[in-house]
């Protein structure tokens, strides 16, 4: 049962959300005890020597979710099987997915550590001094003791009067440190560095990222980024996995077509009996990394879960790969706003 209030609805013009694998990837600490779905989730077999627990493959992400109906979609997402939520103190709407984790945990008789939250340091809070009162807010907000995993969103910071972005991510990097040995957070990464910048961050802290979180999909595969990461050690998540399916990117002359209407993925779909949705995430989670979508309709939430059965076959793959050699395309690039190259070094930068 959901709430009573359930009313979801589709809120892109395309699919928006699915969910792929029962795998895992080694990380930095260990689940808690008694975590009963999350134990039965298979290893994809690298990470760092001894790190027990790992992020599960499938991921719902709550990027753009209205706040009118986020916390019956966070809990419908659970009911529908998702065990992996992606939340972050800039999407605005943490209060509301914590109201979803707390009915879908109640409701389905699940423990808090049967699920995996992530959540992200926002660009005001850089400052050592606020990283502190950052994770008091989160953990407040989502309502809950502890993340399984937190991430600094992006590598530049600003102060919270003031629009000016700097890289400032060293200080940041070692304050997270400080939290994550406290035991209020289980597990620290990156969202959206470049190699330059990660190196820098593993040439000078003690404790290496056990996750990065960046835009990958069939337009943008990153295939040299992702291999060079879990050869480190440091597991992939993959946001925005059906490219300019999402709303929030705005249209251009030279965009490729929606990635869910691509010829190359109705193609693949037809053949394998899926979704094209459940073709890109099936493609996605064949690569090794999880995926995190979203979605707020109920049926799209369910459909995108079955991606879990999309078989796709050794030329399907490598049909979908050959795509990004007639569109390569990142689509989530804020260098001109935040007046600092990003992404240096990485396809289509």
């Amino acid at each position: 049962m959901l709430f009573p209030s359930v009313c979801l609805f589709l809120s892109a013009p395309a699919i928006a959300a699915a969910a792929l694998g029962r795998h895992q990837v080694p990380l930095q600490q260990p689940l808690t005890e008694g975590s009963s779905h999350l134990s039965k989730i298979p290893s994809l077999g690298f990470g760092t020597s001894g790190l027990a627990s790992g992020i599960p493959s499938l991921g719902f992400g709550t990027w753009n979710l209205d706040q009118s109906n986020v916390s019956e979609a966070v809990s419908a997402a659970l009911h529908a099987g998702y065990r992996h939520l992606d939340c972050a103190t800039a999407y605005g709407n943490q209060k509301e997915v914590g109201k979803g984790i707390a009915h879908g945990l109640k409701s389905l008789n699940l423990k808090r550590s049967d699920i995996w939250v992530t959540s992200k340091l926002w660009n005001d809070h850089h400052d050592p001094s606020l990283v502190e009162e950052a994770i008091t807010q989160t953990l407040h907000d989502l309502g809950i003791a502890y993340l399984d995993l937190w991430l600094m969103h992006w590598p530049v910071g600003n102060k919270p009067d003031t629009g000016n972005t700097q890289l400032d991510y060293l200080p940041a990097w070692h304050a997270m440190e400080k939290v994550h040995k406290s035991g209020r957070v289980r597990n620290i990464g990156l969202s959206n560095f470049s190699p330059t910048q990660l190196k820098d961050i593993i040439d000078h802290s003690d404790t290496k990222p056990s996750v990065h979180q960046f835009e990958v999909h069939p337009y943008l595969p990153q295939s040299k980024w992702i291999k060079y990461q879990q050869e480190l050690g440091i597991s992939v998540t993959a946001y925005s996995p059906f490219a300019n399916t999402n709303p929030t990117y705005t249209p251009s002359k030279d965009d490729p077509p929606f990635l869910l209407t691509n010829l190359d993925m109705l193609a693949v779909a037809a053949k394998s009996g899926c979704t094209t949705a459940q073709v890109a995430l099936a493609w996605g989670m064949s690569r090794g990394y999880s995926v995190i979508p979203k979605a707020s309709h109920i049926n799209h939430i369910k459909e995108n879960f079955g991606a879990l059965e999309c078989h796709l076959e050794k030329e399907d793959l490598e049909r979908i790969d050959e795509i990004s050699k007639k569109h390569l395309k990142r689509f989530n690039n804020p260098s001109k706003g935040y007046g600092i190259k990003l992404f240096d070094g990485l396809e289509d930068a």
